[in-house]
């Protein structure tokens, strides 16, 4: 029996897909034509032949168990992609854009003048008990003033359609391999629809990704000396830190591969010798960057590191000191850095956040915390949180608890609609919720977003939890030319 897609219900949830029982959206008409003659075979034959080239390719995540320690494990894959219309693109793509321009300018007026502290657009209590603000930052001038060089931001989409922003990545944003072997995996299995549909590429994101890294050079060189900086093969992204530098042609290299010398500047050890290092792509947390700088007991960073970069001797990206508004509570206040810096309103708007610093915000989420998710400012992998709807009576208790105790710490956001898209279960579709990480570059000149993104969605029947670490998987993302 082939897809049905009349039997297929979204509940009332905005499906990305289908507009109605048996009637794709304008953008997924093809695909859904193509999907609808597909045998139960045949589409066996196709995922089989994504796992198949899953393994092949090595393409795997990391997951922490406590009994058993780290689990590689191969990518969770559907093949049945998300699809947007290049209309609908275009408007998103503007608003990421102006979303980075505003928070590269808060960062740098956060670690300079302050203007929007002392004009009271922001308060200045937020970053005194900041748990990703750098005081070894304040003053420093990285190239072109650009601090967040890289930003995946988090989209979800509403029951009405309205897509929101849900979060910045700003410190060492994770998943751009993915979202380019998800394409890879579907150009193999599905070669015939690529060669009809008008699929716009994301194949040119390492190259983007490195002329974005040899503009950040502190010297004026043709082809400046980039690596990626890894914490190692146990990191749970290593499979990325290695797929990027591979396809720029960039080492990849540890803290022990580095050294930086009495004239400040890193040099990367080699057997022909020390070779100074221009740009470096770091992969590890501001606090293990440099012993000297941070974390003195760190073994992953390279001693005398954030000296150099203060020197203007090599450039790191991101910077260190730009994970300040990758901070769920700062990221409260987006638009009105948008406001303040652009003089424009934002294009894309944030999920509707209460402050739980602010004794009404707080009173509000709590009197109404069967329809909230309380998040910590600062976690990430959907840890840490609570959704008030499947909690139960003492699980609240005790989450408000330490809320009460920090709530500096946390924000609180209603349990948004997320829009569901079909997705294979056994032999079945099904509706499951998802979301989107675009990945954009900021060059100090150009800001460029990835041409769709990584599409996480819930494995789980019901579950509003993407992350791979937790049950998620993902999708190949199809921004296609409108009624294609």
């Amino acid at each position: 029996m082939a897809i049905r897609w009349g039997n297929y219900k979204t509940a009332g949830f905005y499906d990305e897909l289908i507009q109605k029982p048996g009637k794709p959206r304008r953008a997924a008409e093809g695909l859904c034509d193509y999907l609808r003659t597909l045998k139960d075979k045949e589409i066996e034959k196709y995922r089989a032949a994504a796992d198949m080239a899953i393994r092949v390719m090595g393409i795997t995540f990391t997951v922490y168990n406590e009994s058993e320690g780290s689990i590689d494990r191969a990518w969770p894959f559907d093949i049945i992609p998300r699809v947007i219309p290049r209309s609908e693109w275009q408007s998103i793509e503007r608003g990421l854009q102006q979303r980075l321009r505003a928070l590269n300018l808060f960062i740098d007026d956060i670690y300079h003048e302050r203007r929007i502290v002392k004009d009271g657009a922001f308060p200045s209590e937020l970053l005194e008990d900041s748990k990703n603000f750098r005081p070894q930052c304040m003053g420093v001038n990285p190239p072109r003033r650009v601090w967040s060089h890289i930003c995946g931001s988090d989209l979800v989409r509403d029951e009405k359609g309205v897509v929101y922003v849900l979060e910045d990545n700003l410190r060492v944003p994770s998943g751009v391999s993915y979202m380019l072997e998800n394409r890879l995996v579907m150009k193999r299995i599905f070669a015939e629809l690529f060669e009809k549909a008008g699929i716009l590429p994301v194949d040119d994101y390492p190259s983007q990704l490195y002329d974005m890294l040899a503009a950040m050079t502190p010297r004026r060189l043709q082809r400046p000396e980039i690596v990626v900086l890894t914490p190692g093969i146990y990191n749970s992204a290593y499979f990325e830190h290695a797929y990027l530098a591979q396809q720029m042609g960039a080492e990849l290299v540890e803290g022990r591969d580095l050294v930086v010398d009495v004239d400040d500047c890193t040099y990367m050890r080699t057997v022909g010798g020390p070779v100074r290092i221009d740009v470096i792509y770091r992969r590890i947390d501001d606090l293990f960057l440099d012993p000297q700088g941070f974390k003195t007991d760190s073994m992953l960073g390279v001693p005398g590191l954030l000296r150099s970069w203060q020197a203007g001797k090599v450039a790191l990206v991101n910077a260190p000191g730009a994970g300040v508004a990758d901070d769920k509570v700062v990221y409260s206040y987006v638009p009105d850095m948008i406001r303040y810096y652009l003089d424009e309103d934002a294009i894309l708007p944030n999920v509707p956040t209460y402050r739980c610093v602010n004794p009404g915000e707080l009173r509000h989420a709590v009197e109404n915390i069967d329809r909230m998710i309380f998040k910590p400012a600062n976690e990430s992998g959907g840890y840490g949180m609570l959704i008030g709807a499947q909690s139960t009576k003492k699980e609240k208790e005790d989450f408000l608890r330490v809320v009460r105790g920090n709530p500096r710490n946390y924000i609180a956001q209603p349990l948004l609609n997320l829009s569901v898209a079909p997705t294979l279960v056994g032999n079945r579709v099904e509706p499951r919720h998802l979301d989107l990480r675009p990945f954009v570059l900021h060059s100090g000149k150009d800001i460029t977003v990835t041409t769709g993104g990584l599409t996480r969605v819930a494995l789980r029947r019901g579950s509003t939890v993407v992350n791979s670490s937790q049950g998620g998987g993902s999708k190949d993302t199809w921004v296609v030319e409108d009624g294609d």
